[in-house]
């Protein structure tokens, strides 16, 4: 038998996980799922409002029930002035965090000091602002900086096309426009700790989501200055920054990456070209084991394909070049021109 102060734990739990997405109908989904009345709901919700982790809003028909904030920081810093991220985190981030798991602190110390360093270091910028929201479920932190804007910075320096290819050698990781003082591993690391970490900068946002393979490309016809990175966690993920570095080194290296392949293309054309192959392949030969992800690429051409899974794999013979979430047009052409190495760039 579960005691009724688990049971009620249970409950109260379940509200909190599930109000965000049905902040209306969040009453008849508790009744529904643990069998008890509107009346027994509303004693849970109570509770919650006491503890101050629930807000309601709105009259009885038109009630909507959200998360309240625990934590709400908001700070702007001087970027004309010496600053020091690891300063800036022990002193104003660590404590606004309260009570975590050490695991959890660990990934936020990690993401704020990577981001900051870079509005610090790179952004070029005069201010930079620093949010965070807590609720009883999931923290979220804004860094955002008034400077150059980061896809436009490593377009001019690295000489690119425009900010769409910025993104794309952005995804791969390896990527930095300063080589004797940075890795260029920590924006990639650092995207695929967080729940959800998001890029807006000049008219083109950035996002990657814990557990999927692609990466989100935006488009925006608004022109945001600077750079704004957004960082969202569950506040009691079981998951270590070290599992995260360890699912893309091998022997403390950095050598996997996981490309979306639809990065390399512009708005609505088709991957067809050698051109559009080589740009998707600059500098993966920096890495052992590349797998391409062809989700949301309805086709390729012959050239590309040719580019990619010949000319380039009989170039770098010792390189495991995988392709996955590929479509049966997609995979036909693959088997085309890599013959009889297709079943082991597919998985087969």
């Amino acid at each position: 038998m579960v005691s009724a102060e688990k049971r009620g734990a249970e409950i109260r739990q379940f509200i909190l996980e599930h109000v965000e997405e049905h902040p209306v109908d969040i009453v008849t989904l508790t009744m529904e799922n643990f069998g008890i009345s509107r009346q027994g709901v509303h004693r849970h919700i109570q509770t919650l409002r006491k503890q101050k982790a629930l807000a309601i809003r709105g009259t009885t028909r038109k009630r909507r029930y959200t998360l309240r904030p625990l934590v709400k920081f908001l700070e702007s810093y001087s970027l004309k002035t010496t600053l020091e991220e690891d300063v800036l985190w022990r002193r104003d981030i660590r404590p606004v965090l309260g009570d975590l798991p050490d695991n959890v602190l660990t990934i936020w110390q990690h993401g704020f000091t990577e981001i900051m360093n870079n509005a610090i270091e790179h952004s070029m910028g005069h201010s930079v602002l620093v949010s965070v929201d807590k609720t009883a479920i999931a923290t979220r932190m804004m860094i955002m900086d008034d400077g150059l804007g980061i896809f436009q910075k490593i377009q001019r320096e690295l000489g690119l096309h425009d900010e769409h290819h910025a993104v794309l050698e952005l995804a791969k990781g390896k990527l930095t426009t300063d080589p004797a003082h940075h890795s260029g591993e920590g924006i990639f690391f650092t995207s695929r700790m967080f729940d959800s970490f998001t890029i807006l900068s000049g008219k083109v946002s950035f996002r990657h989501t814990y557990g999927e393979l692609e990466d989100w490309i935006f488009d925006d016809q608004d022109h945001r200055k600077g750079t704004a990175v957004f960082l969202d966690l569950i506040n009691r993920v079981s998951r270590t920054t070290q599992e995260v570095f360890d699912r893309f080194t091998d022997e403390y290296k950095f050598t996997k990456t996981t490309i979306p392949v639809e990065l390399a293309k512009y708005g609505e054309e088709q991957l067809i070209s050698r051109s559009q192959a080589k740009r998707l392949l600059a500098r993966i030969d920096q890495f052992k084991v590349v797998f391409l992800d062809f989700r949301k690429v309805g086709m390729i051409g012959q050239a590309f394909a040719d580019e990619v899974f010949r000319v380039f794999a009989n170039a770098h013979p010792d390189m495991e070049l995988c392709a996955g979430g590929v479509n049966t047009t997609v995979e036909h052409m693959i088997r085309h021109v890599a013959g009889d190495r297709a079943d082991a760039i597919l998985g087969y």
